[in-house]
């Protein structure tokens, strides 16, 4: 029997096949699926910003692209994953208001989207496919089962990756 796991906003968890995850409400915040198709391990991240402050050593990790990557890695290597073959399908990062004056703060999903590549490149993920930016929220599903990553939106409808 397989079960559905949520991921909260600045959370991470990695499931075995055939579980299930899913997460909701991506803004600017952006939605990381990593998978290995051999094992069937699969791993989401919901982020909302893209890297970590080392001035704050207190801060959680599964906030921030540059950390939580890393630490999703991480835990599917402990459960048999080999990173030569995990790949990645992200979703998210969109520009949720419109604000004058403050680009930086309008832009952090632009700013999210770009953090997530940059760190998956780092780690030579590639990026197998995206459903990121423009002006509206979504909820991702990712099924282990076969890697699949279904983006349900209001303004979207609902799309297969």
């Amino acid at each position: 029997m397989s079960n559905v796991v949520t991921i909260g906003i600045s959370d991470m968890k990695v499931v075995k096949c055939a579980d299930s995850l899913v997460t909701y409400a991506l803004g600017s915040c952006v939605g990381i699926c990593l998978y290995d198709p051999t094992t069937k391990v699969g791993g989401l991240g919901h982020i909302m910003l893209p890297n970590y402050p080392v001035t704050n050593p207190k801060e959680n990790k599964f906030r921030f692209a540059d950390t939580c990557i890393p630490q999703m890695l991480d835990e599917m290597e402990r459960l048999g994953c080999i990173r030569r073959r995990i790949v990645a399908k992200i979703a998210g990062g969109a520009k949720m208001f419109d604000v004058s004056g403050d680009s930086a703060f309008g832009n952090i999903g632009a700013r999210n989207i770009t953090a997530v590549k940059t760190t998956l490149q780092s780690f030579q993920i590639p990026i197998q496919a995206e459903d990121t930016g423009l002006n509206y929220g979504r909820t991702v599903y990712f099924y282990t089962e076969d890697g699949s990553m279904v983006v349900k939106s209001f303004s979207n409808g609902v799309k297969t990756y």
